[in-house]
């Protein structure tokens, strides 16, 4: 792979890395993505979602829409956090 694309990585990583925080504790964050669904839907949010980067709302929304083209590991996860994030645990993890 070439070293753009390992540096656009890195900079979508680092954009989550920041973001994510911020987006767990705003009163206006809709779903926080657990540790797990990172490193589960990365690949999944670049190739299905790539123009929504860096709006996790808009990434979630995305991905919440292609729900059937995404990895069996990214859908697992997603679905195991968004039902959790309905029964508020995942705010209390």
């Amino acid at each position: 792979m070439t070293a753009a694309f390992f540096n656009t990585v890195r900079k979508v990583s680092l954009v989550l890395a920041l973001t994510t925080p911020f987006a767990a504790v705003s009163s206006t964050a809709s779903f926080a993505f657990s540790s797990e669904a990172q490193q589960q839907c990365t690949g999944d949010a670049f190739r299905l979602c790539s123009s929504e980067i860096p709006n996790i709302p808009k990434i979630t929304a995305c991905m919440v829409k292609h729900r059937a083209d995404l990895s069996p590991g990214c859908r697992g996860v997603m679905d195991r956090d968004l039902a959790a994030q309905k029964s508020g645990k995942l705010a209390a993890q």
